[in-house]
Formats: structure tokens, sequence, C-alpha cells
């Protein structure tokens, strides 16, 4: 029997200008969890050249820095090709960060202080392309984020998507993951990215991000309370 070649570590990069937050990711991130850190950083300004010269599978940013900020880091990884999905790090009471990061284009949002099961989940989860968005603070990103925004429709508007399809959005809205979404309704987790993909072209969403505030808005989900 022919042995399966090893899977490659995930390739992280760490950017947050306290060394200590830096040390402890380091350390929950290693090569025998399956990642590896291949660059740190203190300082947005520097996230897109490190990019290049890295090719991280994960970003793993806090949104709070002096200089460049982790949500204008964010946006410009965003612009650039084949960007990798940025994992944003916050803290519970920081909602204005939270949605800023949000419209910026990050693939997922942990508060500072989880488990690190759960960092290691996250990083997991975006570098296959979901999302991860922490109940904990989903709800009160969304009230920010729709601030001045057109009041959505008072009734679910799914307008071309089948049951299913509606089904996969509310688990989306939800905070489950592709493979979450498969075990719960028993299906492949390649037919669930199909069906995510499709809703993300039927509702016309760039992201996962893009297609939670969607769920909200149009009554698919609703917050969690802490």
């Amino acid at each position: 029997m022919t042995t399966p070649p090893p899977t490659p570590p995930i390739r992280v990069l760490l950017v947050d200008d306290q060394e200590l937050i830096r040390t402890g990711l380091r350390g929950i991130l290693r090569a025998r969890f399956g990642f590896e850190v291949v660059g740190e950083l203190s300082d947005g300004a520097e996230v897109a050249a490190a990019i290049g010269r890295q090719r991280p599978d994960v970003v793993v940013m806090d949104v709070r820095m002096p200089g460049v900020d982790g949500i204008t880091a964010t946006a410009a990884v965003r612009d650039l090709p084949d960007a990798p999905p940025v994992l944003v790090l916050t803290t519970f009471d920081d909602d204005a960060a939270l949605a800023g990061a949000l419209r910026a284009g990050a693939a997922g949002f942990l508060l500072k202080g989880v488990p690190a099961e759960d960092l290691q989940r996250a990083v997991r989860a975006v570098a296959t392309g979901d999302g991860w968005l922490d109940p904990a603070v989903t709800g009160r990103v969304l009230s920010t984020y729709r601030t001045g925004a057109p009041e959505p429709d008072p009734a679910p508007d799914t307008t071309g998507l089948t049951p299913r399809e509606q089904e996969v959005l509310a688990l989306i809205g939800a905070g489950l993951s592709n493979t979450e979404i498969a075990e719960r309704l028993f299906l492949g987790e390649g037919t669930v990215k199909t069906h995510v993909g499709h809703i993300f072209t039927k509702l016309d969403v760039r992201d996962r991000a893009a297609a939670v505030v969607y769920a909200f808005d149009h009554g698919l989900v609703r917050p969690r309370r802490r």
C-alpha cells in the first residue's frame, strides 16, 4: 500500500504590535498541530510586502495597532492578487473595529483569549475557504455594520435560492463552517461548497461575511446573546 504524502502545514503570518501576544499565538500555531508561522509583524504597513515574500495561507491580524491598523491592512490585502484570507483578532467590546474589518473583507473574527483549540479551528477554517464568525460578537457587529445603510426588506427575500440553498445560507449566518453544515444537513462537503458558490452568485455577495450580513438582515437567523 502506498503511503499518502504528508499534508503540508498551514502557513501563517502573524500581525500584532504586542510581542507577548505574538509569542502566545506562535506557541499555539506550532508544527505539531499542522501550522508554520512564516513571519511576524508589528505594523499593518508591512503586511503586503510580507505576503509577497512569505506566501502565507492565512494572515492572523490584530485590528488595533499603531501606524497602519488592521482594518486598513485587511483592505490592502484584499486588493492583492491571490490574496490570503485574513482572520481578525479583537476584543468583545470593540464593535466599531469589527464592523470595519467586516467591510474590509476579513474572512473571520476571533476574540482574544479564546481557547487554543478555537484559534486552531479558526485558522484551519479560513485556510480552506470557510469563514469564522464568533457568535458571541456577530450580532453586535451587524448592528454597527448596518448603520447608515438602507433598511432591509421586512420579510426574507431569497428569490432565486432553492430551499436547500436557503437552509445553507441560514447555517452560514449562524456561523457554521462548510464541514459543520455538511454534518448538519447530511451532505458531502463538496456539495455544500457548490451550494455556497451558488448562493454567493445569486445574492451578488463577495464572500462569507457578506452572506452572513444578508442572512441576518433578511431574518434567516437571529443574533445570539452571550
